[in-house]
């Protein structure tokens, strides 16, 4: 069975040029998901590794919609390789089935992971240098009015709204919310 793993990191982003890609490999079942790849907690991946049977092959766009390290990259090939699954790469042009592409495979992951870690390694050295140049201020301040606060909060509260719901509608992310959360509490 031929089957396709579709990633990318936000809600805002387009996986219509994946998608487009891998149309080419005639495929059977799609795996799509809209999540961060730091890890490899995500409910679609999870339910490919779970669906796929020996002799199945996995297409991707790249190693980067798999996984973002090395390490996390070479645990879900040696997952795949485990039940004789095969894992091709349409930008990589790379097949896990051959030798020559195990070793491809172990390369490009090293070169995406160190990539990654010069990226973010710069961005600290930038958000550093525009601290010191007093550039840099950090996120702005998140205001909500106390009034849609405490109207929000007790409703959450009587439980006729979740975390989620709350967040939303004061049009926040669940992290944030914890953190004002806290803050208030304390």
């Amino acid at each position: 069975m031929n089957i396709a793993y579709v990633r990318v990191s936000t809600v805002e982003q387009n996986e219509a040029r994946q998608l487009e890609g891998l149309k080419k490999y005639n495929i059977d079942k799609w795996f799509t998901e809209k999540i961060s790849g730091k890890d490899t907690n995500r409910p679609e991946l999870r339910n490919l590794l779970g669906f796929v049977r020996e002799g199945d092959t996995v297409y991707v766009h790249d190693f980067s919609r798999l996984a973002r390290s090395t390490k996390d990259l070479l645990d879900i090939v040696d997952q795949l390789n485990q039940k004789n699954v095969h894992l091709v790469s349409n930008k990589e042009n790379l097949d896990t089935s051959t030798p020559t592409g195990k070793l491809m495979l172990t390369m490009i992951a090293a070169i995406n992971e160190f990539e990654r870690t010069n990226l973010l390694e710069r961005q600290r050295e930038g958000i550093a240098e525009a601290k010191k140049r007093g550039v840099y201020k950090g996120r702005k301040e998140i205001r909500i009015s106390d009034l849609k606060w405490d109207e929000m909060f007790q409703k959450y509260m009587r439980r006729e709204i979740n975390k989620k719901e709350f967040a939303k509608l004061l049009h926040i992310s669940r992290p944030t919310l914890d953190k004002l959360l806290r803050e208030r509490a304390g």
